[in-house]
């Protein structure tokens, strides 16, 4: 079997390191926020060149508290992207807001700047762009015309870090950038994590008290706020895979060049990294005709592979009171039909690449 991600393979390269983590905050026995989370927050602000970086209890909470910072209320809009995780549109409806979606760049996956500026109304008070599966939404038109509109942007990393933007980090260039550090994730935990970062004073100090239920200082309580803390095991744990991350990073952009490589003769589309894109591959994703039999003839060789996403979040049945149609927004709709993300891990060797382009290239001559 190829797993999707073996992350077996990754932790036993640093098994050692990381029982000596965990066993020093077991000695500690302090479990919730304190030195060693603050530590991880300071060195994921170093990363991304920002001056606040506040640890929360997951991406999804990222994005909530970011919302709840900015005082995104009922009857708000929030513009992003349908061809993502539910939660960059679950958090904005968590408030009572309504998400408004825009649809994709068919090469990047990521959302078109140029279907925004077409959604905006008086009641639109954020934009979210997605950097999905590891490369940058093209930030400089969309940071151009939410500074026109006066709108806040809240950058969803949850897939990007590390991944930078004409040399700008992912999550640093709007005024709040939101990571995750799900097990599966480049740089990801052993459970629930997530991360704002910022450079405003006044956001970040609003979401270190958001995350203890509004309070600041403890048991006096200005806003309603939460319990969304990172857990300093997460923070061990996430601490000693930072120092690895750019290595693990640098591998996986081997085996997408690899990928990209072998596939060349093979009636797929590999993905496309736009120039000035430092794309870290959270996911390699193609497109193929037949996907759902090519999924299920690869799983059946032992491979296993992964579908993000199959039904865009503008045709979810939760979201029907929107109003959004079949065929309202193509380019999402056809991605959903036609992308499938292929292992990727940095354990992952050409031997079983090779494997696995053999199996697609079999699967369409016959």
């Amino acid at each position: 079997m190829i797993p999707l991600i073996d992350l077996k393979a990754q932790y036993k390269t640093i098994e050692r390191e990381i029982k000596e983590a965990i066993d020093d905050v077991l000695e500690s026995q302090h479990f919730i926020l304190g030195a060693t989370v603050k530590k991880f927050e300071d060195e994921i602000a170093a990363i991304c060149g920002v001056k606040h970086a506040i640890g929360v209890a997951s991406g999804s909470d990222a994005i909530l508290l970011s919302l709840t910072a900015l005082d995104i209320k009922n009857g708000d809009e929030v513009i992003t992207t349908p061809y993502t995780f539910f939660s960059t549109a679950g958090s904005v409806s968590r408030l009572g807001a309504k998400p408004v979606f825009a649809d994709i760049d068919p090469q990047t996956y990521n959302i078109n700047p140029s279907l925004i500026e077409e959604k905006i109304t008086k009641r639109t008070k954020a934009i979210i762009p997605v950097h999905l599966f590891g490369q940058c939404a093209e930030m400089d038109p969309i940071l151009k015309i939410a500074k026109k509109y006066n709108i806040a942007v809240i950058e969803d990393a949850a897939q990007a870090i590390g991944a930078r933007y004409k040399n700008k980090q992912a999550g640093a260039m709007g005024p709040l950038g939101c990571f995750s550090f799900f097990p599966t994730k480049n740089l990801g935990g052993y459970g629930d994590g997530g991360m704002v970062v910022t450079d405003d004073a006044k956001l970040a100090e609003k979401i270190r008290s958001l995350r203890v239920h509004g309070s600041n200082p403890k048991y006096y309580h200005a806003m309603v706020g939460v319990s969304s803390r990172l857990d300093s095991l997460q923070a061990a744990v996430l601490l000693v895979k930072l120092k690895y991350l750019n290595q693990w990073t640098e591998k996986r952009q081997k085996n997408a060049e690899y990928y990209t490589n072998l596939l060349k003769q093979v009636k797929v589309v590999a993905p496309f990294v736009f120039p000035e894109n430092y794309h870290i591959f959270n996911q390699y994703v193609i497109r193929v005709p037949r996907r759902d039999e090519l999924k299920k003839f690869l799983l059946e060789k032992g491979v296993e592979t992964e579908i993000y996403y199959p039904l865009p979040l503008h045709l979810q049945e939760c979201y029907k009171d929107l109003g959004y149609q079949k065929r309202d927004l193509p380019e999402s709709e056809k991605a959903a039909q036609e992308t499938l993300a292929l292992p990727i891990y940095a354990e992952l060797d050409k031997s079983r690449q090779k494997e696995i382009v053999g199996m697609i290239e079999s699967f369409l001559r016959e």
